[in-house]
């Protein structure tokens, strides 16, 4: 959480704050955070376009916390096992897979051997050596191997951090698609409507308003509500089943059965 929160936990702040403030009113563009993103990772602690005073320092503290989060997530999962693994042997706990014998015969012929002489033989020779071992798991359990244990780790922890750079940024696509359909609809505005209305004559003005609104009500309604509302439910739909069910979900449950009248009178059919 720390990892994810530094990074892209940041981006949603920096959103919100950027929503926030009246910059017209202050006499500045708004900054980019695309750009403020990259340049987090490329040149930390230099800010191009200032978003808020000591930006350079909170972004290198921030990707300071993310970065030493790393060695936590390769490391403390494994050394916590082998801590708790040897912990339980010094205690001398046995692992479930591990195999307990237990003699079955504890010298009785030696015991009893003046009454039972020939009973005591028998079974020094038959089961002298005989022992039972008790299997304490129903499933084959292996020794504790850290070094195993340590090469998983590191698979995930790249994994993961990988993924959360990677996928997270997919998701920037759907901000594109949100310029790109600004722009758009700026560009049929000013091809459109917008040029009705800056004609001088008033006669030759209204006629335009009124052709040019059914142009442009046609083209808003066919490219910016449907094209583009395609396009962004298409790409928001394969980020949600590609980058984010592949980190979140596992899908190793009960498969679903649609309820079924006929499948149940084919388990218990009625006399």
């Amino acid at each position: 959480m720390i990892f994810f929160q530094s990074i892209f936990g940041y981006l949603v702040l920096t959103v919100i704050y950027k929503w926030s403030v009246d910059w017209p009113a202050r006499g500045q563009s708004p900054p980019g955070l695309l750009n403020m993103l990259i340049f987090m990772f490329l040149s930390p602690g230099s800010v191009e376009e200032e978003l808020y005073p000591g930006q350079g320092s909170v972004q290198v503290i921030l990707l300071l916390l993310a970065v030493a989060q790393v060695p936590v997530m390769l490391l403390f999962k494994p050394l916590y096992l082998r801590w708790e693994h040897n912990r339980a042997r010094a205690h001398g706990y046995r692992g479930l897979g591990e195999q307990s014998r237990v003699s079955a015969l504890e010298d009785d012929g030696d015991m009893d051997g003046g009454l039972n002489g020939g009973r005591g033989s028998m079974a020094s020779e038959g089961e002298g050596v005989a022992m039972i071992a008790q299997d304490l798991g129903e499933e084959e359990h292996e020794e504790f191997d850290f070094s195993e244990i340590m090469i998983h780790q590191v698979i995930h922890t790249i994994e993961f951090c990988l993924n959360c750079i990677s996928h997270t940024a997919s998701y920037l696509r759907l901000w594109a698609l949100s310029l790109a359909h600004q722009q758009l609809s700026i560009v049929l505005w000013t091809m459109t409507l917008g040029g009705a209305f800056e004609q001088e004559n008033p006669t030759l003005r209204v006629i335009m308003i009124v052709v040019t609104f059914y142009l442009w009500f046609t083209l808003t309604i066919a490219i910016l509500c449907v094209m583009e509302g395609t396009s962004a439910m298409l790409h928001s739909l394969r980020l949600h089943w590609v980058e984010a069910m592949s980190k979140h979900f596992m899908g190793e449950g009960i498969p679903f059965t649609p309820f079924s009248f006929k499948a149940l009178l084919e388990e218990d059919p009625v006399d």
